[in-house]
């Protein structure tokens, strides 16, 4: 990536993370899906960063996108944009959370009708509420849920760090042009290696 002078400085890791997966649902795993992206790569990394996450015992929160009925006045504009989206029904397989990184009893499943994970959800107040300063963003897609989580994230005092090889998008050149953004601009794009050697070093502290 170019450097240019005043931008992409490291905000670092802070003292307490968490580790959010976004709309890592069928709908967008599974092929079938007319929205599927090629997540392949992102489940297996997620599921590494999930391990060492539980692990280290730091929060984590699953998204999904599911309407029901009664979301799509709501969301009227949005699925307009995107009519794909109708896929998404409330109760339907596609807005499981692929069962390769199933979400255990205790984390939750935030459902959202747009594209960051704290519009309309209550991930800013869970997190909180759990004391944390760093959000570990990874899933789908890098262009659009995954860059409007980073935003917000940082809008709300977090700090933002996504692991490339974990998220993914339909769109290589846009994969790689919104990494390069929030990079730049909105948080710390790392590799999955150097997340899990953070989680691996909040664990070994917990473990002590």
């Amino acid at each position: 990536m170019t450097h240019i002078e005043g931008f992409g400085e490291r905000g670092g890791f802070g003292r307490r993370p968490a580790l959010a997966v976004i709309d890592m649902t069928l709908g967008f795993t599974d092929p079938k899906s007319p929205l599927a992206c090629d997540l392949e790569e992102p489940v297996k990394n997620i599921a590494r960063l999930l391990d060492t996450a539980r692990q280290a015992e730091v929060p984590v929160i699953f998204t999904t996108v599911a309407f029901r009925e009664s979301d799509k006045l709501t969301a009227a504009a949005f699925i307009e944009k995107v009519p794909a989206l109708l896929v998404l029904e409330a109760g339907s397989r596609w807005a499981e959370i692929d069962p390769r990184i199933a979400p255990r009893e205790t984390e939750p499943v935030l459902n959202k009708l747009f594209a960051s994970g704290f519009f309309g959800t209550g991930m800013g107040s869970a997190l909180t509420v759990a004391g944390v300063d760093t959000l570990i963003i990874t899933g789908v897609s890098t262009s659009g849920c995954v860059r409007a989580t980073a935003v917000d994230a940082l809008q709300y005092g977090f700090r933002p760090v996504v692991p490339r090889e974990a998220v993914g998008d339909r769109n290589p050149d846009a994969h790689e042009a919104n990494l390069h953004d929030i990079d730049a601009k909105y948080g710390d794009v790392i590799s999955t290696e150097d997340a899990l050697k953070y989680l691996q070093e909040i664990a070994a502290v917990h473990d002590y």
